[in-house]
């Protein structure tokens, strides 16, 4: 062991979180390895027991580690998981969600749209470059850095209106030559948006912790269409062992996922989940998100975020298209993100959540 705290790095727990995390993922500590027992992990680290606890709990939230009773902690992320299995894939039977109501406050919104138009005036009658304001970009690329993990330029960042604009989009980028593959279940547009692009797309049974393995394996498909964090309509969230099977099927070929990260900011984890861009460092996955679950479904404000080695290809393809945005709503989002008013009703959000799950 040798397992460290830095000051100014972050709470205790998410240091020694990150740290056993890595070694597991690395392969230091193999499947079913008995992890450093808290006694232990106190005295090296001199923080406290509920401190190691936290940190213990995130990972068995994640499906890292699992606890044993009177006998401690164990891995339980295979790397290998996945492709060699042969087993008879179960179905998975869903438990329907509806979608989160958020009630943005709208004096917070109003008092924004009132400073917007007081602030810009006539700019706000000016046309928006083709991939939106880099206002905009700049504070979406601050925003997913401190609570995605997510490190980006803003020129890798597209705005476009709404979620099913952006699938047609990915498809003219990508290509309508290749197979996509969704969940099934999955959001009903999705499917919808590849029948109207006219191209092929494969369903791909899910189980409790992702896409049945033995389908991925078997797939035709070299774009995975997938929401880790909560796919829609069943709920289902991806194991760690299955996000990293994602990313490694992407990268076994010419092959690229398209992580549709629907409702993550609502997480009740303390710390951001692990998102299929950060883990493949940026290659491979395009990251795509909206505002209509955190703000309002009336603010048709959608982007994706490209890994480096499309946006050349982007611009090269599309980069004609003019932006799908009004100028005045690319605005309003940016003082709602620079303000600091849309983290904090993501906070206030994600408090009563914590509140009513232990209640």
């Amino acid at each position: 062991m040798n397992y460290k705290i830095e000051p100014n790095k972050g709470p205790a727990y998410l240091q020694i979180y990150d740290q056993i995390k890595k070694e597991i993922v690395a392969g230091s500590y193999a499947y079913n390895k008995k992890l450093p027992s808290k006694r232990l992990l106190c005295e090296e680290t001199g923080v406290s027991i509920i401190t190691v606890e936290h940190a213990y709990d995130l990972l068995i939230e994640e499906g890292y580690v699992e606890s044993k009773e009177r006998s401690g902690y164990f891995v339980s992320f295979r790397p290998s998981d996945g492709f060699a299995s042969s087993r008879a894939y179960s179905l998975f039977h869903p438990h329907p969600i509806a979608h989160a109501t958020t009630s943005f406050p709208f004096s917070v919104l109003a008092r924004s749209m009132r400073r917007v138009l007081s602030d810009y005036g006539e700019a706000l009658l000016e046309k928006a470059p083709n991939a939106g304001f880099e206002e905009l970009r700049k504070a979406l690329a601050s925003y997913l850095h401190r609570n995605r993990d997510i490190v980006v330029d803003p020129s890798q960042i597209v705005i476009g209106s709404g979620a099913e604009y952006l699938y047609g989009l990915i498809v003219e980028l990508l290509g309508r030559e290749r197979v996509y593959g969704i969940e099934s279940p999955s959001y009903k547009k999705i499917e919808q948006v590849y029948r109207a692009e006219n191209v092929r797309y494969e369903p791909l049974p899910l189980t409790n912790d992702g896409i049945d393995s033995f389908f991925l394996a078997q797939t035709t498909a070299s774009v995975l269409h997938v929401s880790p964090y909560r796919s829609y309509p069943t709920g289902v969230t991806a194991s760690a062992s299955k996000r990293h099977e994602y990313v490694r099927w992407a990268f076994s070929g010419n092959r690229y996922l398209i992580e549709d990260d629907f409702e993550s900011e609502f997480s009740l984890s303390p710390k951001a989940e692990d998102t299929l861009y950060s883990l493949s460092d940026g290659e491979r996955v395009i990251y795509l998100n909206t505002f209509s679950q955190t703000i309002s479904p009336s603010l048709r404000i959608g982007y994706m975020v490209l890994p480096k080695s499309l946006v050349g290809v982007f611009e090269d393809k599309l980069g004609f298209y003019s932006c799908t945005v009004p100028t005045y709503e690319q605005y309003l989002l940016t003082d709602l993100l620079e303000s600091g008013a849309f983290e904090r009703h993501i906070n206030r959000v994600r408090r009563a959540r914590r509140k009513n799950a232990l209640s």
